[in-house]
């Protein structure tokens, strides 16, 4: 029997950097950075010491390039879960501030990249330097790192209005990224086959036009095949391997139709969330089991990826590539919340937690490297592109846990009282003449949300009306808390409804209701139910400068943040704690 070891086998190699990824994201943990980070680092240092040292026989770049099917599953499995969360119902609220997001990061960051690469890199290296190289890295530079986003936000326990406008748009912007990045390698391919540059834009626009049907094409056939399979034939048990399935299936085909395999995975995590979102929590539930292992691995071969030695060849371009990014991500992300009227705390910090590079710009800058069109720029693209983006995974993991961090959302993502009164079940400039309209304006916004009450609305309604014919809800200073006690459920759940102006809905007290809680209360949550009843209570009676602030909150995100400030915790308080304070322990 042969027991010769092998030492270039596969499987080795993927232990070995496994391994070695947890322990650098474990040490690197323990001096308060994102593990992210350390994983990112530990493939850096690998590479160098296989370069210059032959440290590990059999692990070269070459082994890294054979692990590609692995890589494309996971920016697959990244995609597909940051698709995942864009349930359009629950996005109503912050539907402004993203979309201006998206326009501040196709316009702003894209122009300030490309404008300091043509004037100030052309004195740096005119030769390297040409308007093709600069449009180039200029459409590369929007976009984002969806997966390092998550796992610090996950990292963090972060939650708020900055973290909730981050994951929704992180996405959004990587194919705002694949988009400018399609139009003007088209643009600048048929114009130069053609020598008309001014005619050339309807095929650009016809290039982005077919990547993104080709996308969602395949994304909603996998897709709705699993739903199919699912109803029909695959049980419950499955679920999770048949959604591996779909990405699998997702990302293969759409790279067969020569599309972007990413996309086509974030439209799949889309459509399924919007179509049926129940089996989103389910599919979550089973891939975040596996996600520890993919990402900690995946990161370290994309560290494995980054010559980190490009940075001294190009040092210069590099930094100028790096600092013009920034300050483009930052400005468009000002600017944006600036306009959409956020707290100044996301609009100070958001630019900075999109600082983060990833899959996608190395997806778009190998495509350069091989496309023979773009053989003239292809030694820029790649040496400038990958060292700033070596940087920026070094970086960017830290910046963002420094803006979730100043922002006030690190270690917030533990139960609270008032947890179910997310920005999407808070809506203000009510309206309405009766309590019956103004009952029912919100029933119907809270079941567009994700948690809904457990009996069908006109029920629910009915039920709420019948309550208030009894005995109103109206209470003093300008409070109305209308609600029905549920047999079926689990968890409370409610909308608030604010009028700055007030509504006269016939309080005792004669005076106008400015806020409208409507709850949702099963029978198995009635306690809970009473300490809502006894925290709205206290911020109406017993801090006028909360009462203010909600009552005239300009948008869903500043009533928010007056609900779950740090000032508040004394009424939405952290239920660990309450159950601390209460002497009760978990079993």
């Amino acid at each position: 029997m042969d027991l010769t070891f092998t030492a270039d086998d596969t499987l080795c190699h993927l232990a070995l950097v496994l391994v070695a990824g947890i322990v650098g994201g474990e040490l690197v943990g323990r001096i308060g950075l994102p593990k992210v980070t350390g994983w990112i680092g530990t493939g850096i240092l690998l590479r160098a010491f296989e370069s210059y040292h032959g440290a590990f026989s059999g692990l070269s770049e070459n082994t890294v390039r054979g692990f590609s099917a692995y890589m494309s599953f996971v920016l697959g499995y990244i995609g597909f879960t940051v698709g995942a969360a864009l349930h359009f119902a629950s996005l109503r609220n912050a539907g402004k501030r993203i979309g201006l997001l998206l326009l501040g990061e196709a316009l702003v960051t894209p122009t300030l990249v490309g404008l300091a690469m043509y004037f100030v890199g052309r004195l740096i290296a005119p030769d390297e330097m040409t308007a093709r190289a600069c449009l180039i890295l200029a459409a590369v530079a929007i976009a984002g790192a969806p997966g390092t986003t998550v796992l610090v936000v996950q990292e963090a326990r972060a939650r708020g209005i900055l973290t909730r406008t981050l994951v929704a748009a992180v996405a959004l912007i990587d194919m705002v990224a694949v988009a400018a990045f399609v139009f003007a390698t088209a643009y600048m391919a048929e114009g130069s086959a053609a020598g008309n540059w001014h005619s050339t834009w309807q095929v650009a626009v016809g290039s982005v036009v077919r990547e993104f049907s080709i996308a969602i094409s395949v994304a909603a056939v996998c897709t709705l095949t699993a739903l199919c399979l699912l109803r029909t034939i695959v049980g419950p048990a499955f679920l999770g391997p048949l959604m591996v399935a779909v990405i699998l299936a997702s990302w293969g085909a759409a790279a067969g139709f020569g599309a972007s395999g990413i996309l086509a995975c974030t439209f799949a995590g889309i459509i399924l969330t919007n179509v049926q979102h129940e089996t989103v929590r389910s599919a979550e539930a089973y891939l975040h089991a596996i996600g520890g292992a993919l990402f900690a691995a995946f990161y370290t071969f994309a560290g494995m990826n980054l010559d980190f030695s490009l940075v001294l060849h190009a040092a210069e371009l590099v930094l100028l590539y790096f600092f013009a990014r920034f300050a483009g991500k930052y400005v468009g992300a000002f600017a944006a919340m600036s306009l959409a009227g956020v707290p100044n705390r996301v609009r100070n910090y958001l630019g900075i937690a999109l600082l983060p590079h990833g899959g996608v710009a190395v997806g778009l800058i190998l495509f350069v490297q091989a496309d023979p069109r773009f053989s003239d720029v292809a030694a820029t693209v790649t040496t400038v592109g990958l060292a700033a983006l070596a940087i920026n995974q070094l970086l960017g993991p830290s910046g963002a846990r420094f803006a979730l961090s100043r922002a006030g959302e690190s270690d917030k993502d533990l139960p609270r009282l008032l947890d179910f009164l997310d920005e999407h079940h808070i809506s203000v400039n009510v309206t309405g003449n009766t309590k019956s309209d103004v009952i029912r304006s919100l029933a119907s916004q809270l079941y567009t949300t994700k948690v809904k009450p457990s009996v069908p609305q006109e029920e629910f309604v009915r039920r709420v009306l019948e309550r208030e014919e009894t005995e109103t809800t109206c209470l003093a200073e300008g409070l109305m808390i209308p609600h029905a006690i549920l047999d079926e459920g689990e968890d409370i759940t409610g909308i608030l409804g604010i009028s700055s102006r007030g509504l006269d809905l016939g309080s005792p007290d004669k005076q106008p209701i400015h806020a409208i809680l409507l709850l949702a209360t099963p029978q198995t949550d009635r306690r809970r139910h009473l300490e809502v009843l006894s925290a709205f209570a206290a911020i109406i009676t017993s801090d006028l400068n909360l009462r203010e602030q909600l009552y005239h909150a300009r948008s869903a995100a500043h009533a928010y943040d007056v609900l779950h400030a740090d000032e508040a915790e004394d009424i939405n308080y952290f239920l660990e704690d309450a159950m601390a304070r209460a002497g009760v322990t978990e079993e």
